[in-house]
């Protein structure tokens, strides 16, 4: 029996890496049919673990969509109920010539390790499963508190089967709080708490005209075109300052506290940096009179992701499509209803459409903005984990991101969430040479144990 939960960590640092470089070669693509036994492979791989170390009730939850993993240890008398979450499905990797190594053959370099899903979230998965295992083994085949595990296949599509599974298993996940590891450190060696995400509104708006593609050169002119439907459309939708245009979207806004903003602008964050290093353009655009930060964490935004529909092979084809469509997605921020936006937006979207077009939006997610209060226990417990790891004071951040899971355990658990992520800035989620720096993962392992302990001993 290890000592304490850390050294036993400590010691084991090379086998729990190469356990998840096994699991990285699991394609667990949730977007995509042919992944579907993939995604299958990946549950078998961690619920098997989570058996093997000693976790109780394990079991692999089926659904309309991909497989939920339920896992509990619950015998830890009178100590609080953490429900531990992150996700085992991963983005599709395309596109593939821009990895310098291929995506689900993981690869050690420079101190990382490169692989789809490394950080977001299969590594950050393991490092809780790993956490677990080491403070089991410690404990003599106890841990300091209650645990209930559930894991999920369907993050990157929506996550809509946990959703309907918190809602009839309330009684079964009850606890006094969730730990989510799907965030980031703020910057290298900080440690980092996130208490807020956007909420997010993801439609589609399909565009219609003719009954069949036409040939541009006998109907052009006379036949509506779905593209420059979308084009006027779209270009209504935000003015040229990055202020959205829909009537009373901005309804109900809420503002970051003062001490909120403080804090921020104390973080180590340099605009040209972000810019040159991490967005990669000429110029950063957005709202003017917010800062960088208050943009992407506090401010409501509207993108448009893909233009699919028409001829976009190579070579020239002069066509007028009958159909095309735009992926159009809003981020909302605290006290914006999912429900009323979206509302607005179709009646705005349908406003705005063009004679000769019929449009029609699709909702592929939505859910509302989520804050964490930071004066609970948890988060207090949290904190001091990451100073023993880290030796430093926490920061509080939000996150531009949205974890659909959070306002769900937070409005149907009724519990908070301690969002403790490892992930970097620049670790490519989502993108070509996805990355996570090996160290950070074993941190990750080192702060849940103390965390945990820390939590046994009140």
């Amino acid at each position: 029996m290890a000592s304490s939960a850390v050294e036993y960590a400590r010691n084991n640092q090379q086998r729990f890496l190469n356990e998840l470089k096994d699991l990285l070669r699991i394609p667990s693509v949730s977007t995509l049919e042919e992944h579907k036994p993939d995604i299958q492979k990946a549950a078998d791989f961690v619920a098997s673990e989570l058996r093997r170390i000693g976790m109780e009730n394990v079991e692999i939850i089926p659904t309309k969509g991909h497989p939920l993993i339920y896992a509990d240890w619950l015998h830890a008398s009178g100590k609080p109920t953490a429900l531990c979450y992150a996700h085992y499905d991963v983005q599709p990797a395309e596109p593939l010539d821009e990895w310098h190594t291929p995506p689900f053959e993981p690869t050690e370099r420079n101190n990382n390790i490169y692989a789809r899903g490394a950080v977001d979230d299969k590594g950050q998965l393991w490092m809780e499963v790993k956490a677990l295992e080491s403070l089991m083994q410690s404990g003599g085949g106890k841990l300091p508190i209650n645990v209930k595990v559930i894991f999920e296949g369907e993050e990157e599509v929506g996550g809509e089967s946990i959703d309907a599974y918190i809602v009839k298993q309330k009684a079964k996940l009850k606890a006094d709080f969730a730990l989510v590891c799907d965030t980031e450190l703020f910057a290298p060696n900080l440690p980092t708490l996130c208490v807020g995400l956007r909420g997010l509104v993801y439609t589609e708006i399909e565009a219609k005209g003719a009954m069949t593609d036409l040939h541009s050169g006998v109907y052009g002119g006379a036949a509506p075109n779905p593209f420059f439907a979308l084009i006027e459309i779209i270009s209504k939708l935000k003015d040229s300052k990055g202020k959205i245009l829909i009537p009373g979207f901005y309804k109900g806004v809420k503002a970051p506290t003062k001490d909120e903003l403080k804090a921020w602008k104390r973080l180590p964050f340099n605009e040209e940096k972000y810019r040159k290093a991490e967005v990669g353009s000429k110029v950063l655009t957005g709202e003017l009179g917010y800062s960088v930060l208050y943009r992407t964490w506090a401010r409501p935004t509207l993108e448009v992701h893909g233009m699919p529909g028409g001829f976009i092979a190579a070579g020239a084809k002069t066509v007028i499509p009958a159909k095309a469509a735009a992926k159009v997605s809003m981020r909302l921020v605290p006290n914006q209803d999912a429900d009323d936006v979206f509302k607005k937006y179709a009646a705005y979207v349908k406003k705005l459409t063009p004679k000769g077009i019929e449009t029609k939006i699709t909702i592929h997610s939505k859910g509302p903005a989520a804050v964490v209060g930071t004066d609970n226990p948890y988060i207090k417990a949290a904190t001091e984990a990451l100073h023993d790891t880290f030796k430093k004071e926490t920061v509080f951040i939000r996150s531009g991101g949205s974890i659909p899971i959070v306002t769900g355990f937070q409005d149907v658990l009724k519990i908070p969430s301690v969002m403790m992520g490892f992930g970097l800035p620049d670790d490519n989620l989502h993108a070509p040479n996805e990355k996570f720096h090996i160290p950070n993962f074993y941190h990750g392992i080192e702060t849940i144990c103390r965390f945990f302990e820390k939590l046994g001993e009140k």
